[in-house]
């Protein structure tokens, strides 16, 4: 007999009552995703894991060593997926950003860990997958697309390729391809994107969208041709409807930065479309965000806030996700055959969890993790990601120009939008003062540096951004900066920029804030630069410091160190800074910071 038939015949003994249940779920409401309704005095029986039985009474099904619980009429909810995520913008390990989630009711993540696969490449990418098999709840992993995400205009610590995408294909754990953001080369049948979507497709798996233009013409149409399953980069109505009628998944994002839910969720309250072809996801969560307002929780939230009914919602996070990514026999739905993943809460328009159930065992209750979590230790090539050339002076991030000192001249700035991932491209008159372009408070005008940090060349590149609303001498850097994550420092005084970068370089990887250079914020990152492996409560902590010290400096945007660390991100329009110059997103090409 072999495993699966073993499984089958044990589902199928506790269902008839010939065999016990290791869980019985009583007198609770049934929220029945796959019909739309709501069952009150419901019982669910779990054997190995799986759901065996639901129903009124399953009382049949108890033995002597099933454990029962009194659902005492709370609701009883498939477990929250998220459809597309980054663990590493948490800044956490996969580890603890599940010990952040699970507890609020988040059964199930499809990751893409293309931030370290940026760094390391395919053995940055099987480090995550591995991490990811030994957690308590599902984590599946999308195979990084595009690394570089745009080559020829930026340089990553590492790539992949077809042939990269073709083995991963084959490992467990791997779910499909992840977000496929050089969008103009599938429209341009660049030969590597199309053979890694081509790999995906002959492994039977799901491909992962990223048209992060609002050009919907024939590039938009172009893209679809390509192949890309779904998109989470729409941020209007029209972008929702367009990829939903064109047989895409629109996936509307709620992180701690990118607000997309409200605008296109129209689509199904407003222009009535049928809402299963649309998913909720999270995309970025910042530790903080993940610690005191939650993760699908909080998405659920703010999807019914914003007209949606919770079935609705609950849906989109539930059976739509599961279906998508072919695992609907698996998972988000509370079904005989499913993995028992439930969430009992007492009120569906304030979703709290106060139980959390995976794969058949209680891992949480009233925000509590009942369960241990794995113990991974990194290597060293992990913790050893910095590698900067020389110490840093304030000299490096002069902005010289050859124009004449007294002169006015054109320059390209980096427009920053709060709450969005585009920028906006600024043409603005700038001063030479001293053979230099300075930073001009009252203006709103700061630089911007990209430290190149994985082969310690020494390449500083230097531009400037509107946006941040600093009003004080300062300089904030991080090592995370999509996607290929050189380190980026954001400032209004050379000297603190400095600081900044130096501090960064000898900590091994974070954000920090300088002011009038002493350090007044910073956060760790050892693992790749990109994550701490401390707790999430912990890392929100000091993240806390990072987003008190933008406040500091004046800054009052919503999570602005999210938004400093897409300023290197060349596949969002409209302007970004790499390793290589000032690139225009809308013409894949490199531009002057300054017309001298």
């Amino acid at each position: 007999m072999t495993p699966s038939t073993k499984l089958t015949t044990a589902l199928i003994d506790v269902a008839m009552g010939r065999a016990h249940a290791d869980l019985v779920i009583q007198n609770g409401k049934w929220v029945s995703v796959q019909s739309g309704e709501i069952i009150p005095n419901t019982s669910i029986a779990v054997v190995q894991g799986r759901i065996a039985f639901v129903g009124h009474d399953a009382s049949h099904t108890i033995g002597k060593k099933t454990k029962v619980i009194d659902a005492r009429g709370k609701y009883l909810v498939p477990g929250l997926l998220d459809g597309h995520m980054h663990v590493e913008s948490g800044m956490v390990t996969v580890t603890e950003f599940v010990r952040a989630v699970a507890v609020r009711g988040t059964t199930g993540m499809f990751i893409d860990p293309h931030e370290i696969a940026n760094i390391f490449g395919l053995k940055g990418v099987k480090l995550m997958v591995d991490e990811a098999q030994k957690q308590p709840i599902h984590v599946w992993v999308q195979m990084p697309s595009c690394v570089p995400s745009a080559p020829g205009l930026e340089t990553p610590g590492s790539s992949v390729g077809p042939k990269e995408v073709a083995e991963a294909m084959t490992w467990k754990g791997i779910i499909g391809l992840g977000e496929m953001m050089n969008f103009p080369g599938v429209f341009m049948s660049d030969k590597k994107m199309l053979d890694e979507m081509s790999a995906t497709h002959a492994a039977g798996k799901v491909i992962g969208g990223h048209y992060a233009s609002p050009d919907l013409g024939l590039p938009f149409h172009g893209y679809v041709a390509g192949g890309a399953e779904d998109d989470h980069e729409g941020t209007r109505v029209e972008d929702a409807i367009a990829r939903v009628r064109q047989g895409m998944k629109a996936m509307l994002r709620y992180g701690s930065a990118w607000f997309d839910v409200a605008a296109q969720v129209k689509a199904i309250t407003e222009k009535k479309l049928d809402s299963r072809r649309f998913i909720l996801c999270t995309d970025d969560s910042h530790a903080e965000t993940l610690t005191s307002e939650g993760h699908m929780d909080r998405v659920l939230r703010h999807a019914i806030s914003e007209g949606l009914n919770p079935m609705t919602a609950i849906q989109m996070m539930t059976i739509n996700t599961a279906e998508h990514f072919g695992l609907s026999k698996e998972m988000g739905m509370i079904a005989p055959g499913r993995w028992a993943d439930v969430v009992l809460v007492d009120d569906l328009m304030n979703f709290k969890a106060e139980m959390v159930i995976a794969r058949g065992q209680v891992i949480a209750e009233k925000g509590e993790l009942l369960v241990k979590l794995p113990v991974v230790k990194y290597p060293k090539w992990v913790t050893n990601s910095i590698h900067i050339k020389r110490k840093l002076t304030a000299a490096d991030f002069a902005l010289r120009t050859r124009a004449a000192d007294g002169s006015e001249i054109e320059a390209h700035v980096i427009g920053v939008i709060e709450n969005q991932a585009p920028t906006r491209h600024l043409r603005m008159k700038v001063k030479v003062e001293d053979g230099e372009v300075k930073t001009d408070l009252r203006r709103d005008l700061a630089k911007i540096a990209l430290v190149e940090r994985h082969r310690a060349t020494g390449n500083v590149v230097v531009g400037l951004v509107k946006g941040f609303e600093f009003t004080r001498k300062c300089a904030i850097g991080s090592t995370v900066a999509h996607d290929s994550h050189h380190m980026i420092v954001v400032g209004t005084d050379e000297e603190s920029m400095a600081v900044a970068a130096n501090e960064l370089a000898k900590c091994g990887g974070g954000q920090v804030v300088v002011m009038d250079g002493k350090v007044v914020g910073l956060v760790e990152f050892p693992i790749a630069g990109l994550m701490s492996n401390e707790r999430a409560d912990v890392v929100a902590k000091k993240a806390g410091t990072v987003l008190e010290g933008f406040k500091m400096c004046g800054s009052e945007l919503n999570n602005p160190n999210m938004q400093l660390s897409l300023m290197a991100l060349v596949v969002i329009p409209e302007l970004r800074i790499s390793d290589k110059g000032l690139v225009d997103v809308t013409r894949f090409d490199f531009i002057p910071v300054l017309e001298d």
